[in-house]
């Protein structure tokens, strides 16, 4: 089973979002959120690991590139 999560930072925190799956957790750096994370898959999931379900976890995170600029004419 694949379960992936999208991860921002709202300006305070890392925030993880399962794409798909009903799971939300947070941390204040990077490595609090992947214990989180793998802390609440491993409770979401905990039927499916006990009977012996492989679950991998893949993130997407967001990265800020810029901005746009909208060019106007004369």
């Amino acid at each position: 089973m694949l379960i992936k999560f999208e991860i921002y930072n709202d300006g305070e925190y890392w925030c993880a979002r399962g794409i798909g799956e009903d799971i939300f957790t947070q941390g204040e750096s990077l490595d609090e959120l992947m214990k989180n994370i793998e802390e609440a898959v491993a409770l979401h999931y905990e039927d499916e690991i006990a009977t012996g379900e492989q679950i991998k976890v893949l993130s997407i995170s967001e990265t800020e590139v810029g901005e746009v600029v909208k060019a106007t004419s004369g």
